[in-house]
């Protein structure tokens, strides 16, 4: 088996991000391998019925990528990951994060999973949806509340 020289870690900004982040810290170290980060910013979809896109939907996506992007810089500054191994996008997150694995020919995508059950679970899970769709390895690091 060939070890992984590049991994994606796909980063949400919730309270776990730390313990998932050490994770792939802890693989990256190991595995002397590259390491990037991603966030993907999904926008609520407004339906105003043929109107044009308000400038205030505008502003606000435009904000919410600027704000993810500086928390993102902070994470990397935080944990010594450089401003190119960062990659703010937005879209659908499944989707976002599936084209940029392939896109950047990553070999190792790493993301928090809660382990949801019942009802959760058989609506799907990002990334349950990464899991099944990833052109690579995915490990879901198990996130406990």
């Amino acid at each position: 088996m060939q070890a992984y020289s590049h991994i994606l870690l796909a980063v949400d900004f919730s309270n776990n991000t730390d313990a998932v982040f050490e994770r792939a810290l802890t693989m990256r170290k190991a595995l002397n391998a590259r390491l990037s980060l991603v966030h993907i910013v999904e926008f609520v979809q407004f339906d105003f019925s043929s109107e044009l896109t308000m400038p205030q939907e505008l502003e606000l996506d435009q904000e919410l990528l600027e704000l993810a992007d500086k928390r993102l810089q902070q994470l990397g500054e935080k944990y010594g990951i450089a401003d190119s191994e960062r990659i703010v996008s937005q879209g659908n997150t499944k989707r976002e994060i599936l084209r940029i694995a392939e896109e950047q020919k990553v070999d190792l995508i790493v993301i928090g999973s809660h382990g949801r059950e019942g009802i959760q679970l058989l609506l799907g899970s990002t990334a349950n949806a990464i899991l099944h769709g990833a052109p690579c390895d995915v490990l879901a690091v198990r996130i406990r509340n």
